[in-house]
């Protein structure tokens, strides 16, 4: 009768067993999978901050392109703008010495009229030759006399009015009459503008 009783007492202790067996199983499955899905989690959370780095990487080299493009540009145009601003420092680098001769050009102008009127063939000859010579050296360094004549149409840009005189005919009006002082030119700047007389 007693063994009769152990025999259930057995058989419900396998099954409690079995149970318990079983819910930790049950367990272990859940964790090993909880296990999983956190460490895929990670997995795509870390490759999600590598494309984000990628990225930034990629945005810092494009800004870092774009400013060394920009200042590669602005020294571009600094050369230029200096190698144009030292060619016309040597063009117009003797300017006032150009200017300090000029009178002595209107003085050879003068010398030469009164030249002409001379009987003497050598004493003509003689400052025509300096005078010539003089003037091939200043045009060496760049002086050039303005083309003005009388009949040419008067230009506020280019010439100095002195006075209006009456024009002798109706086609003068507005016109030079005549040319009291020359004009000259250093390179393609204007150094003495030429004084005229014109029609009205």
């Amino acid at each position: 009768m007693s063994q009769d009783n152990k025999k259930p007492k057995d058989k419900e202790q396998v099954e409690t067993n079995a149970n318990e067996e079983h819910t930790e199983n049950t367990h272990s499955q859940n964790e090993e999978s909880a296990a999983t899905d956190s460490s895929e989690g990670e997995a795509s959370e870390t490759a999600d901050d590598s494309l984000s780095r990628e990225e930034q990487l990629q945005q810092e080299l494009d800004a870092k392109d774009d400013k060394y493009l920009r200042l590669f540009a602005e020294f571009e145009n600094y050369k230029r703008r200096t190698s144009k601003e030292r060619i016309e420092l040597f063009k117009t680098a003797s300017q006032d010495v150009m200017q300090s001769m000029l009178p002595v050009l209107d003085d050879f102008d003068r010398a030469m009229l009164e030249v002409e009127k001379s009987s003497d063939e050598s004493l003509a000859e003689g400052v025509t030759l300096i005078s010539n010579k003089l003037r091939e050296t200043l045009k060496g360094k760049g002086l050039e006399p303005m083309p003005v004549k009388a009949g040419d149409v008067f230009d506020s840009e280019l010439h100095e009015a002195i006075t209006q005189i009456q024009a002798p005919s109706e086609d003068m009006k507005g016109k030079i009459i005549d040319v009291l002082e020359k004009g000259y030119t250093l390179g393609d700047k204007i150094i003495r503008y030429p004084k005229v007389v014109t029609g009205k």
